[in-house]
C-alpha cells in the first residue's frame, strides 16, 4: 500500500473510533446515532471531498513543473560551460544493459541502450503508464466523464493541436524538417500548472481544471500521433506475442486480481516486446495502464462495515492495555491484518499505482528526462538562428498556434452554446490561459528526439535547432501567459477553499 494511502487509511480508522466511542457513550437522542453518511452536511463534505482531491492532484503537478524549469535551466548552464560540458554529453552515451547470459532487458534489436535511450524508451515509458492511468481515471471519473463539462476542453484541445500543425507546416513546407509537425502539438500540463502556481490562489479552480483537462486530451492526441507515425518496420510475431499478454492483462482485469505486481511484470514483458517490435515502446505503457483494473474488491461500505467490526473489538479492550507501550497480543495483530487487508481491497490498483507512481514521475522521471534532454550547446549557435528554420517554426507555432487554436476553439464553443464557459472566468483569463498552452516542453522534446534522433549530423543539427526553438517558445509562451494571467486576474483570492488548508 502507498505512504498516501496508508495516510487515508489511518484517517477512516481513526475516525471510526472516535464515531464509534461517541455512539456508545451517547443514549440522549436518537440523532446521536444516526450513521455520520447520514447526516445533514453529506453533501457539503463530499462536494469539498472532491475540490480537495482536484486541489491536491493540481498541487503536485505544479510542483512538479517548477522542480522541471530548474532542471532545465541548470541544463542549459551545464551544457555551456566549456570542460565540464564535455562530459554531460558523453554520459549519456554510455552503455547500460540488464543482463542475464545473452539476454539484456535494456537492449534493441541485439543493441545495448544508451544512458539517454534508456530514459527515453525505458523511463518515459513509466511516464506514459502515468498518463494512461489518468486518461482512464479522467474518462471514469473525472473531468471527461461527463460530456458536456469536457466538451470544451476537448474542443479547445483539437484547436490546440491543429493550429500549430498548420502553423508549422506554413514554414516547414518542402523543407527537410517537414516530419516535425507533431512537435508543437502537446501542452506539458506540470510546467503550465508550475506557472499558474506562482499566481497562488487568485487562480480561479475551473480554470486550473480546464487546463489540466486540455493537457491530458493533448496527451491522447501525442500519443495517437506517436503510435501511427513513429513506428518502424514492424515484426508480427513479436506484437502478436505483445497483443496476447494484453489480453491476459484484460482477463486479470476482469478476474479483480489485484496484486500489482502480475500487472506491472507482464507490462514489463509487453514492454519489451513493443521495443523489438517496430512500435514505439511508450505505447505499450498506455495500452497497460488500461488494462489495470479501475474498481476495488470491497465497495468502501463492505470496507466500513469491516473496519467497524475490527474497532469494536478494540474498544472491548482494557484502556489501561490499550495505553501500554508493549508488543501487541496475536489476537490484536490479527484484528490489524483485518483492516490492513481491508483497506488494500478498497483501494482499486489504478489509484493505488497512479498514488505511487505520481511522485517517482514528477521528481526523478520528468527532471531526468528534462536534464538529459535540454542540454543544448548554444556557444557556436549564431543568434540568427532562433529566427529562422525549425526555431522559428516550432516558436511561432507554439506562441501563435496554441493561442489561436484553443482561444478561437473555445470562443466558437461557447458562442454556438455547446458548452459553458469555466466558472468564475471572463474571455480576457480565457486568452491568457491559451497563451499558457504553448508550454510544449516535456512531450514537444520527446516528440523532437523520435523525428530528428537518426544520428547523422544533419538530423542531429535539426534536433538541436529544433530544442532550441521548443525552449524558448515554451519560456516565451509561459512568461506571456503569466504575465496577461497576472494583469486579469483579481488581486484577491479566487478560491475561499483553499484558504481552510
Amino acid at each position: 500500500m502507498s505512504k498516501s494511502a496508508g495516510k487515508i487509511v489511518i484517517t477512516i480508522a481513526s475516525k471510526l473510533l472516535f464515531h464509534h466511542k461517541n455512539m456508545e457513550n451517547s443514549t440522549s437522542s436518537t440523532a446521536s446515532l444516526q450513521h455520520p453518511l447520514q447526516s445533514a452536511h453529506e453533501g457539503e463534505h463530499e462536494h469539498h471531498s472532491v475540490f480537495y482531491t482536484a486541489r491536491l492532484s493540481l498541487k503536485r503537478h505544479a510542483s512538479g513543473g517548477n522542480v522541471l524549469i530548474a532542471v532545465t535551466v541548470l541544463a542549459l548552464i551545464i551544457a555551456n560551460i566549456p570542460g565540464l560540458n564535455q562530459h554531460y554529453f558523453n554520459f549519456w552515451e554510455q552503455k547500460i544493459a540488464l543482463q542475464v547470459g545473452q539476454f539484456n532487458l535494456f537492449s534493441h534489436s541485439g543493441h545495448a541502450m544508451s544512458m539517454l535511450d534508456f530514459i527515453n524508451d525505458a523511463l518515459m515509458a513509466i511516464f506514459f503508464f502515468t498518463i494512461g492511468l489518468e486518461i482512464k481515471r479522467e474518462i471514469l471519473v473525472g473531468e471527461l466523464s461527463s460530456f458536456k463539462q469536457a466538451l470544451l476542453p476537448i474542443i479547445a484541445a483539437i484547436g490546440g493541436m491543429v493550429f500549430p500543425v498548420v502553423i508549422y507546416f506554413m514554414f516547414a513546407h518542402g523543407t527537410s524538417y517537414s516530419g516535425g509537425a507533431a512537435i508543437p502539438m502537446a501542452t506539458d500540463i506540470a510546467f503550465s500548472l508550475g506557472v499558474l502556481s506562482m499566481l497562488g490562489k487568485r487562480v480561479p479552480l475551473s480554470l486550473k481544471i480546464f487546463l489540466t483537462t486540455l493537457a491530458v486530451v493533448d496527451d491522447i492526441g501525442g500519443i495517437i500521433v506517436i503510435a501511427l507515425f513513429y513506428s518502424t518496420h514492424i515484426e508480427g510475431m513479436l506484437l502478436i506475442v505483445a497483443f496476447l499478454l494484453l489480453g491476459v492483462l484484460l482477463l486479470g482485469s476482469v478476474m479483480r486480481i489485484q496484486n500489482n505486481w502480475f500487472y506491472l511484470g507482464i507490462g514489463a514483458v509487453v514492454w519489451f516486446l513493443f521495443l523489438n517490435s517496430g512500435i514505439h515502446p511508450t505505447i505499450a505503457g498506455v495500452l497497460v495502464a488500461f488494462c489495470i483494473p479501475a474498481k476495488p474488491v470491497f465497495a468502501p461500505k463492505k470496507y466500513i462495515k469491516t473496519i467497524r467490526a475490527q474497532m469494536r473489538k478494540f474498544n472491548a479492550e482494557d484502556d489501561e492495555k490499550l495505553n501500554r507501550r508493549s508488543i501487541l497480543s496475536k489476537d490484536q495483530m490479527n484484528w490489524l491484518k483485518q483492516i490492513e487487508s481491508a483497506s488494500d481491497k478498497v483501494i482499486s490498483p489504478l489509484q493505488e499505482l497512479e498514488d505511487s507512481l505520481h511522485s517517482t514521475v514528477n521528481y526523478i522521471i520528468l527532471p531526468l528526462f528534462a536534464f538529459a534532454n535540454a542540454g543544448i550547446y548554444l556557444l557556436d549557435t549564431p543568434a540568427s538562428s532562433i529566427f529562422e528554420g525549425i526555431s522559428i517554426a516550432i516558436i511561432c507555432a507554439l506562441v501563435l498556434g496554441k493561442l489561436l487554436g484553443i482561444f478561437v476553439f473555445s470562443w466558437l464553443t461557447v458562442k454556438f452554446k455547446l458548452a459553458p464557459m469555466p466558472e468564475g472566468t471572463n474571455w480576457k483569463m480565457m486568452f491568457a490561459i491559451a497563451m499558457l498552452g504553448g508550454i510544449g516542453f516535456t512531450v514537444s522534446l520527446f516528440i523532437a528526439n523520435l523525428s530528428f534522433g537518426g544520428g547523422s549530423p544533419e538530423q542531429l543539427e535539426l534536433l538541436s535547432h529544433a530544442k532550441l526553438g521548443i525552449v524558448i517558445g515554451s519560456l516565451l509562451a509561459g512568461f506571456l501567459g503569466w504575465l496577461l494571467l497576472h494583469r486579469t486576474l483579481p488581486t484577491d483570492a479566487h478560491n475561499p477553499e483553499e484558504q481552510e488548508e
